[in-house]
Formats: structure tokens, C-alpha cells, sequence
């Protein structure tokens, strides 16, 4: 029974979650998102703080619930062009080329967060479970797309990708004075990845295999400071540690299974925040460490373990990203009565080298430009609900050549096919709602 329910709350917490930021979504809950993720030193609501920096909870001194629901639409569009050969393996100088589109549906985005805090007292604690990370592309076979025409032809044939990550967090924040806090918050982790096909596997006679949903589990931590002026002015940094996960055990369809190593990657966060009667700001930015991560790190082909290509350096190795850097900022407007307005924007470089845009077809949600607008709305003195729409953009494609191992000899280290070319770009976009009860919160006396 308990294995049911911890299946049935993974499930409703993190079926799917598009990554804005490499990997990595760029907010947890309408209000959050609405500011373009900046929270590390604004902690408007308690999603953002206990997301961004466990330090910025102290701000909170009431017992507060908050549920969020988003829906998320994404457009991923994968090309490729290659060169054709005659009999005897001379190019023709023809080309063939083409395009599949995603073809997957709405996908939901959960939150779930609580705090509580006593106005005398210098303890917050915090609990949370979000779902943070995630990719996934479903491009069907297409004979008109050399990526997508089928194994038997040379290419994956239908192309799907699943990841999920559900972190679930303890927060525990303490004022060291009354401008100056500290925070820590350990956190558990359960992730899910599907491939089809999967090539971190050995090849078989007909190509690689398909996968089932394997799992895996991990943990880490996170640990903040918070500075409040008092006069409007704030501070913050945070600092999350790799999430170390247990190896994903893939069954695979043509029955040799093989294990996968992948971690969530440490992140910097620096925040900068104003406050006054009309305005606040925000501003973030993050470092996000793939280059140093289990699953990222690594590139290029390694042998085979079994199959007809047994020690043959067919299999992928990993998605070699490289770090990269998250611009965040967000203002919300004040000047209504009950009803505060928000725009957030944010920026993130692309992680995946030109080089290896061919080995990571299966994550393509890079999203370089995003933009938010939301607002809230306090129903009465222990009721509010907030709303967010937002679009992102790629920036343009992601575009390199496609590899081969049989072509490494001629053209090392990876095999990059002379003339020919892989390519993809998407938009998102997204509306969510969120609710938040503030227990025992009285209306103030004049």
C-alpha cells in the first residue's frame, strides 16, 4: 500500500516537467515563475524561497499552504540533412532532408509547499515537493526525415524521450539577527527515464533498443543565506549540491540491460532585491555546474559490451553539456488594492556544445529567452490565488553535424558526416494557477 501511494503522489507531482534552464526548470509556482524565477532575494511566496534559497523562508512568520497547477505546451522541431552516397560509397553530391514535429500533448506542472512561522520566534521550518527537472520529445518515424526513417535505413526511427525529477525538501531557516538569516534544507529525490531508442546500449542486429521507464533515487542538499536591510534593500545567496542518484537499470527490448549514471548538477544562486511601497524587484543569477555531473560530463562513443558490435565504440556515452549561466529578474507592481501585477524575464545559455547536438536529439527543451506575466489576487485575509502566462523561445536552432562511429577513422573524435546536419528549436508556452491559505491570519486592527 505505501509503495502505491508514493507511486500514485510521484505520478501527480512530476509526470512530465519541461526544462527551461538546460535541464532545469526556471521557477516552482505561479508567483515564482511570474518573476522570472527570482527569488534568492525576494521571497514573495514560499514556493520561490524554499525553490531558491531555504534562508529567505524567515521572511514568513504565519503557517502558509500553497498548491500550484500549470499546464505546459511545447513545440519541438527536430531537422536533419544528410548526403547521399552511390554503390560504391562516393557522395552524389544530393542531399536529403527533412523535419518531424513533436507530436506530444499538455503535460501538468504541480507544486506543493508549506511553511511554518512564529513572529517571535527566530525558526521557520518548511516542507516542499516540486517537481524541478525534466526533458522530453516524442518525434514519430518519418521517411522523409533521415533522423527519424527507420533503423533498418540508417537512422532511430521514432525518437521518444522521458525524464522526471520530484525533489521533495525539509527546510529549516534561523535569524541570526533581524537582518541576517541562515538556511538549510536536505532534500530527497526520485527520478524516471525512458529512451527510445536507447543508445547508452549495446546495438543489436536491427539497432539500438528501446527502454522501459527506469527509476532511480537520490539525495542532496541545499544551503542559503538572506540579508534584509529593513529599508528595502536585500540580499541572497544559495547553494545546491549535486544530487546524487542511484543508476538507472534499464530492461531493454532485445534483452541485454544496462545500467545509466546521471546526477543533478550543483547551482549557484545570487540574488539582489528592492523593496518599497509600489514596487519590487528582483534579480538572480545562477551557475549551474554540468561539466562536473555524473551523466553530463562525459561525450562521445565507448565500446559495446555485447551484440554484434561487441567492442566497437558505438554506445553513447553522455550528453556532454557545458555549465552555464541563468539571468532572472522580475518586478511586481503593488499600486492595486488586492491585486499585485508581475513581469519576469529570464535568460539561460545553452549547455549543449555544437559538436554534440547530434547526441542530444532526446532533450532538446533549451530554452533561451522566456517571458512571464502574472498577477494575485487576496480573496480575504487568509485566502489568495495567482495566475501566470508564459512563452518561451529557443533563440534560434541548435544545429550541428550527424555522427557515425563508422566515420571516426576519417573524421575523430566523434564521426561527423561531411556535409550533413542535425538540428532543433522549440517554443513553450504555459498557464498556471496557484492557491495559498494562510492559517490564523487575522484582519489587522486599526
Amino acid at each position: 500500500m505505501k509503495s502505491n501511494l508514493f507511486k500514485l503522489f510521484a505520478l501527480l507531482f512530476s509526470t512530465i516537467v519541461y526544462a527551461q534552464s538546460g535541464h532545469i526548470m526556471q521557477g516552482v509556482g505561479a508567483v515564482n515563475m511570474s518573476m522570472g524565477g527570482a527569488s534568492t532575494a525576494q521571497p514573495l511566496d514560499i514556493s520561490g524561497a524554499l525553490q531558491w534559497n531555504p534562508a529567505a523562508i524567515s521572511t514568513f512568520d504565519s503557517k502558509i499552504l500553497k498548491f500550484d497547477l500549470g499546464l505546459f505546451f511545447s513545440s519541438p522541431e527536430l531537422y536533419s540533412t544528410v548526403p547521399e552516397f552511390d554503390t560504391f560509397g562516393q557522395p552524389t553530391g544530393n542531399f536529403f532532408s527533412g523535419n518531424t514535429k513533436d507530436d506530444r500533448g499538455v503535460s501538468p506542472m504541480p507544486a506543493l509547499a508549506m511553511v511554518w512561522g512564529k513572529e517571535d520566534s527566530k525558526h521557520t521550518f518548511g516542507a516542499s515537493a516540486f517537481g524541478i527537472s525534466g526533458f522530453g520529445v516524442t518525434f514519430p518515424e518519418n521517411m522523409t526525415n533521415p533522423v527519424n526513417a527507420p533503423q533498418s535505413v540508417g537512422g532511430f526511427g521514432r525518437i521518444e524521450s522521458d525524464y522526471m525529477l520530484l525533489q521533495i525538501g525539509f527546510t529549516w531557516a534561523y535569524k541570526l539577527s533581524d537582518k541576517f538569516s541562515i538556511g538549510v534544507e536536505p532534500t530527497f529525490n526520485y527520478a524516471s527515464l525512458q529512451l527510445e531508442p536507447n543508445p547508452t546500449a549495446s546495438p543489436t542486429a536491427t539497432g539500438y533498443p528501446s527502454t522501459n521507464k527506469a527509476k532511480a533515487t537520490g539525495f542532496g542538499g541545499q544551503f542559503g543565506l538572506f540579508y534584509d536591510s529593513g529599508v528595502g534593500f536585500k540580499a541572497g545567496a544559495s547553494y545546491k549540491t549535486t544530487q546524487n542518484f542511484s543508476e538507472f537499470e534499464f530492461d531493454n527490448s532485445a534483452g541485454e540491460n544496462n545500467n545509466f549514471d546521471m546526477d543533478y548538477p550543483s547551482i549557484l544562486s545570487f540574488g539582489l532585491g528592492y523593496s518599497n511601497a509600489v514596487l519590487d524587484l528582483a534579480l538572480d543569477y545562477r551557475t549551474v555546474n554540468y561539466e562536473n555531473t555524473n551523466g553530463f560530463k562525459k561525450s562521445g562513443w565507448i565500446p559495446a559490451t555485447s551484440g554484434p558490435a561487441q567492442g566497437f565504440p558505438v554506445v553513447v556515452a553522455g550528453f556532454g553539456w557545458e555549465n552555464i549561466s541563468i539571468v532572472s529578474a522580475g518586478i511586481q507592481y503593488k499600486g492595486i488594492d488586492k491585486l499585485p501585477l508581475r513581469l519576469g524575464y529570464t535568460y539561460s545559455s545553452n549547455p549543449i556544445p555544437e559538436e554534440l547536438t547530434f547526441y542530444n536529439i532526446p532533450a532538446t527543451a533549451i530554452i533561451k529567452n522566456a517571458f512571464q506575466f502574472g498577477f494575485s489576487y487576496e480573496l480575504n485575509y487568509n485566502w489568495q490565488i495567482d495566475a501566470v502566462y508564459h512563452y518561451g523561445s529557443s533563440g534560434g536552432k541548435t544545429t550541428g553535424q550527424v555522427l557515425n562511429p563508422n566515420f571516426i577513422p576519417t573524421f575523430p573524435p566523434y564521426g561527423a558526416i561531411p556535409g550533413s546536419e542535425v538540428a532543433y528549436d522549440m517554443t513553450t508556452s504555459m498557464i498556471q494557477f496557484g492557491m495559498s491559505y494562510t492559517f490564523n491570519k487575522k484582519e489587522a486592527k486599526l
